[in-house]
């Protein structure tokens, strides 16, 4: 009987995943509950200790030693409820430790069912994850039984549980999926320097290699695609650039923009702000559908990036210089403020006076001359573009009015 208790004790201990020794504890303090209940003397001095060998179960009240099988049927049944409840307690400890160590790393698990729109994944025979919709690839479905991999996003405990919250749409997710198929990246040869995503639709991962007979891009494709076509094929055909990284910020906001070709990068560090000129046939492309290329590229790059053809860059560096010239000042002051990366008078309104008196080297009263100019013709440019929508506008509704009814 008593080896068998500590068989029991052992299989509880590798079943839950759950100290040996808390499990022990836990018999005890359950069966100090029932000699308390069976006795009905509060403040009696109880003692049960549990031998961990044999099992051999010694039991005291008051330092007088009691034969803890005479109790009776009620103080099993209690000690059977406080050892279930502890047991579960110790559970929800264990399953908390394992996955707040494991936060961050993917995990593999089989689809139970939908509840109200949340998948429930089942990661071992003890615990399960939960994600949510907006964790979930739009327009991936998941049917029950299917094995899925999935990246623990956080973990929490809650009243007699604890949650796990799976994700598929972490930035993060792609992260390790590229260090699994990738051994370069687990080596620490080559880096993911950035990453920008929008789940489900397009990433742009930005890499670099700390070997220069390696070539980052190549390794992160493989050969024929075959790694970057496993990453694809797990998330369901969303579309990834792999980018390479340069410490140079015209040249990785050039990257990022590819397939696109530019013509000509400005970067204005005061603004954050790169402005990029792109030949008319190519300003779809570096847009991208909705806008998900420069969109993607910006955040890859930490730059607002804007993007213009080469007729609206001439426009606004023309607005700029008649501005400027308003004045008094030369065609120098334009060309320094073109090299600072202000290539418009919203440029110029947005930068303020500070830039200009310490980078330039300005006056100040010059420097709040140029840049109360900007900001009246930036007053007077919103005013025109407004009243050529209103016309626009009108006429679009008077030709709606003068069509032919068919």
């Amino acid at each position: 009987m008593n080896q068998e208790l500590v068989r029991i004790v052992d299989n509880i201990a590798r079943d839950k995943n759950i100290d040996r020794e808390s499990i022990f504890t836990d018999l005890e303090e359950a069966m100090v509950s029932a000699v308390r209940k069976h006795f009905g003397q509060v403040d009696s001095e109880i003692a049960v200790h549990i031998d961990r060998d044999t099992g051999q179960v010694t039991a005291f009240k008051d330092s007088e030693q009691i034969d803890i099988r005479q109790l009776g049927r009620i103080p099993a049944q209690i000690a059977k409820q406080v050892m279930i409840q502890k047991i579960r307690a110790d559970e929800r400890d264990s399953i908390y430790a394992e996955f707040v160590q494991r936060k961050g790393e993917i995990v593999s698990g089989v689809v139970v069912r939908y509840e109200s729109g949340t998948l429930v994944v089942n990661l071992n025979h003890r615990t399960e994850g939960f994600m949510p919709k907006a964790e979930q690839i739009m327009g991936q479905t998941h049917r029950p039984g299917e094995r899925v991999r999935s990246l623990v996003f956080d973990v929490k405990e809650t009243t007699g549980q604890v949650k796990i919250i799976l994700s598929r749409t972490h930035p993060d997710f792609i992260r390790k999926l590229f260090e699994l198929e990738v051994p370069e990246i687990t080596e620490g040869i080559i880096k993911i320097k950035a990453l920008a995503r929008e789940a489900g639709y397009r990433t742009k991962v930005a890499v670099t290699s700390v070997d220069e007979r390696v070539d980052p891009v190549g390794a992160c494709v493989g050969v024929r695609g075959s790694r970057i076509k496993s990453i694809v094929d797990e998330l369901g055909g969303e579309k990834i650039d792999i980018i390479r990284w340069n410490e140079s910020s015209q040249i990785l906001i050039t990257n990022a923009l590819m397939p696109a070709k530019m013509s000509e990068v400005a970067l204005c560090f005061e603004l954050g702000k790169a402005t990029v000129v792109v030949e008319e046939e190519q300003l779809s492309l570096a847009i991208g559908k909705h806008g998900q290329n420069v969109r993607l590229a910006a955040r890859l790059t930490g730059w607002d990036i804007d993007i213009l053809t080469p007729e609206e860059y001439n426009q606004g560096i023309e607005q700029l210089a008649n501005c400027v010239k308003e004045t008094g000042a030369d065609d120098t002051l334009v060309d320094r403020l073109i090299a600072l990366g202000i290539i418009s008078i919203l440029d110029l309104e947005d930068v303020g006076t500070e830039p200009l008196i310490n980078e330039l080297k300005m006056k100040r009263d010059l420097a709040e001359k140029v840049i109360g100019s900007a900001g009246d013709w930036a007053k007077q440019l919103a005013a025109e573009s407004e009243s050529n929508r209103a016309q626009n506008l009108l006429k679009q509704q008077t030709e709606t009015k003068e069509k032919p009814q068919s």
